[in-house]
């Protein structure tokens, strides 16, 4: 089961809205068959690994880290494949929390005779597809708030300048981070600061994630990089565009979402559910400190990825991580849980979920 588990991560990136899933054909001691979902719409990993197998899968286990499918959706149901070609044991690590497949699968092999058992590394199955089973079962994306500060809790110098606060290591696993969402979302504070590409480098992917930019009052300029490369990108406003800028937006390919909320802000919540309708299974949010304090408070948060450098910045009007208004008390402060803690080089990286997790 860990090796159907490590052959389903390396469909990191490229399978969504599908999840990750990896299957390892044994028999007589020995695996002689494994196979992972590569890509949506190609086969599934079950079927990769039955068609090494061919005849040896007769009288087999097969280890796969996700309930085998009962519908026909873009590929055949797998299920129907495994009892053709004689598997005897299936065993699988989590049920699949898709309602159209959920037990359906389980039941049909049990009925076929095969031998099936349920469970096996249960925890490291669902915590590899914690993005599929929050989107399958609620229609949102699963939130992940990225950022890099110094020591003493600073995002960027008192005259906003950012770059480098973290290494080449930590910059290099952002850059992961973004190749295996759906979208990337800053605020426009930071367009109009720092004007990043949102793209990724280093990382080889086949798909560029969307870029969301919260723009209230629709001020990104025309110019911004956002729009030089690659992505899909949806403005988030509270009003709609200027009539000319808009047209010049529509011919661009760029979406004007005009999604009102209280205080002629953005409503993030609102903006999660359109995002979840446009198919976006997963976000990074990666700034600025006014977006992530929003995105806090108003519980859409699921993961942290706080990364720490060895430097102290200073400066009373230095921009911090989480701006917004705070709490008033400890006692209200948002709780992290599941923390862990990685080196890269001399950084710090945190990670964590949001307690209670969404």
């Amino acid at each position: 089961m860990r090796r159907a588990l490590q052959l389903a991560k390396r469909g990191w990136g490229n399978v969504s809205p599908n999840p990750m899933v990896g299957a390892v054909i044994v028999k007589g001691g020995r695996i002689i068959a494994e196979g992972y979902h590569r890509r949506a719409g190609e086969r599934h990993a079950e079927i990769a690994a039955l068609e090494k197998a061919r005849r040896r899968a007769s009288g087999s286990t097969m280890y796969v880290n996700l309930e085998p499918c009962t519908h026909y959706g873009r590929t055949p149901p797998c299920v129907e494949k495994i009892i053709e070609a004689g598997v005897k044991r299936v065993v699988i690590a989590m049920k699949d929390p898709n309602p159209l497949v959920s037990g359906k699968g389980i039941r049909r092999l049990k009925k076929a005779g095969i031998q099936t058992e349920i469970g096996t590394l249960r925890e490291e199955a669902e915590n590899l597809n914690e993005v599929f089973i929050k989107f399958v079962k609620k229609g949102l994306p699963f939130v992940i708030v990225k950022t890099a500060m110094t020591l003493d809790g600073k995002i960027a110098t008192a005259l906003g300048d950012s770059r480098w606060i973290s290494g080449e290591k930590a910059r290099r696993f952002s850059h992961k981070l973004r190749s295996g969402v759906d979208g990337i979302l800053v605020g426009i504070n930071t367009v109009i600061r720092d004007d990043p590409q949102l793209n990724v480098r280093y990382w080889r992917n086949l798909r560029h994630p969307k870029k969301i930019i919260v723009d209230s009052r629709c001020r990104i300029p025309l110019n911004a990089k956002v729009f030089s490369e690659g992505g899909d990108v949806i403005i988030a406003a509270c009003l709609d565009c200027p009539p000319k800028k808009r047209e010049k937006f529509r011919k661009m390919g760029v979406e004007i979402l005009v999604v009102k909320g209280a205080g002629g802000r953005v409503n993030l919540t609102k903006l999660m559910n359109e995002l979840g309708k446009r198919g976006v299974t997963s976000l990074l949010i990666e700034g600025g400190g006014e977006v992530i304090a929003s995105a806090l408070s108003c519980g859409i948060v699921d993961k942290l990825f706080f990364f720490i450098a060895p430097k102290i910045a200073g400066g009373r009007c230095a921009v911090t991580p989480v701006e917004g208004e705070g709490v008033g008390r400890i006692s209200e402060a948002i709780k992290i849980s599941r923390m862990k803690i990685r080196h890269f080089d001399e950084d710090i990286l945190v990670e964590g979920y949001v307690y209670g997790d969404n």
